[in-house]
């Protein structure tokens, strides 16, 4: 940060949590003109030491005061949370920024991925949006690769099926894999059936339609992030014993047919997007690959040769990061010099 640029006090609700940890670390690693941690959380937390940038702070309880000192504020601290503050923090003066499923379908709320949106993020008069929303983790990624291919190819329908970190869930869901690896099996799991050694086709609550609330959560978003209701997106979501990053298996089919060369190159020069996609070498991206990274790593580009203008691919990234703290940190580094 220069000496000239302007510094942002930055209120983080749910701070002691997996993602508000990742955010503070996001934010010093994305050098973010920060005057002013304020760390918000439960009672149960309240005290707590936060490390950041060399200085201490406290975690306080959520109060409209605290949220006055505040330009920015990001939220994680699940749904019930975000209801309860988001509309105090917004009338105190900061700009939300909601990683909760809270207001991600209100019509009034942009529901932003940068590379794909970013102009929702500010109203017809240019100034921002009091409450923005962060899209779920599954729906981040795809989106970030759907992007560009539907502005070249136009998408007609896409088929999904997610591999899910446990730490989608959170602690507790890292936390019960360790403890089910460690041969301590609870009474009641976690992620409904034992995650360990196993994969569990169940994430959230199964709605009327026969699909989960997840899997429901990738239609809607998909389809208001792109901004087209036209869009067919038919998804299966799945929990895997890995600790980070979500894969998720596409297949696209387009209006038009494609040079998968082309393609490739396509995706290759996105924002946000990283090509391994050399399987002669065994090169493709995987959850650990995506570690502690921000973009979306894309591999195993083919062809669908069973179905015309269709493509299959892989893409992996980091849950926590892209999928969470990192989405919600680039939004706030397009509010620079516009507060």
């Amino acid at each position: 940060m220069s000496s000239t640029e302007k510094a942002y006090s930055v209120a983080i609700l749910g701070v002691t949590g997996l993602v508000g940890r990742t955010m503070l670390d996001v934010l010093d690693e994305r050098d973010f003109p920060v005057r002013e941690i304020i760390p918000l959380a439960s009672e149960r937390s309240l005290g707590r030491e936060i490390k950041f940038r060399g200085k201490t702070f406290l975690t306080e309880v959520p109060t409209s005061e605290a949220f006055s000192r505040a330009d920015i504020a990001l939220f994680s601290a699940g749904a019930g949370a975000s209801r309860q503050w988001a509309a105090v923090a917004a009338d105190s003066g900061a700009i939300v920024i909601d990683n909760s499923s809270a207001f991600r379908m209100d019509p009034h709320v942009p529901l932003v991925v940068p590379e794909v949106n970013s102009e929702a993020i500010f109203g017809l008069d240019g100034s921002p949006c009091k409450i923005i929303a962060n899209p779920n983790c599954s729906t981040i990624q795809m989106v970030v690769v759907l992007k560009p291919l539907h502005d070249k190819f136009r998408i007609r329908r896409v088929v999904v099926s997610t591999y899910q970190s446990v730490t989608g869930k959170g602690k507790i869901g890292r936390d019960a894999l360790e403890e089910e690896l460690a041969g301590r099996i609870p009474e009641s799991f976690v992620h409904v059936h034992q995650i360990a050694f196993n994969a569990v086709p169940h994430i959230d609550v199964f709605q009327e339609n026969g699909y989960t609330k997840e899997e429901m959560k990738m239609v809607n978003e998909t389809r208001k992030i792109m901004g087209d209701e036209s869009l067919s997106v038919s998804p299966t979501t799945v929990r895997i014993p890995v600790y980070g990053g979500h894969g998720e298996a596409l297949n696209i089919e387009f209006d038009n047919d494609f040079d998968i060369e082309e393609l490739k190159g396509l995706l290759s020069g996105a924002p946000g997007i990283v090509v391994q996609d050399d399987p002669s070498a065994n090169v493709y991206p995987m959850p650990l690959s995506s570690y502690e990274k921000d973009e979306v790593f894309v591999g195993r580009i083919r062809r669908d040769f069973w179905h015309p203008n269709t493509l299959n691919m892989w893409i992996v990234a980091d849950n926590l990061r892209k999928g969470a703290a990192t989405n919600a940190v680039q939004i706030a580094e397009k509010l620079v010099g516009r507060l």
